[in-house]
């Protein structure tokens, strides 16, 4: 009798042992999402600030031309003239 009690013993050490093991591995889990939720913000915040500073160098690059610098010209004169035909859209338009 007394190895069937050990044996009981046993498997409920190791079942106390397992019921440990998944509660630490459902917290670290929790704290990994916790995470990615935190890193997918960065990521989010991040790649807005990318797109607002490629509008702004494109912005600086076209007053940087307006300016004189024989650089970026060709990309200056395109978009005028892109600006000059939205314009004359627009006057059209407001014919109709």
């Amino acid at each position: 009798m007394s190895v069937i009690a050990e044996i009981i013993d046993t498997l409920e050490n190791k079942i106390e042992k397992l019921f440990m093991k998944i509660n630490s591995l459902e917290k670290k889990s929790q704290d990994l999402k916790i995470e990615l939720t935190k890193s997918a913000t960065i990521i989010q915040t991040q790649s807005q600030e990318i797109e607002a500073l490629k509008a702004q160098y494109e912005t600086l690059k076209v007053a940087n031309a307006l300016l004189g610098s024989e650089d970026n010209k060709r990309e200056t004169k395109l978009k005028i003239n892109s600006l000059i035909r939205e314009i004359d859209y627009c006057i059209a338009q407001l014919s109709d």
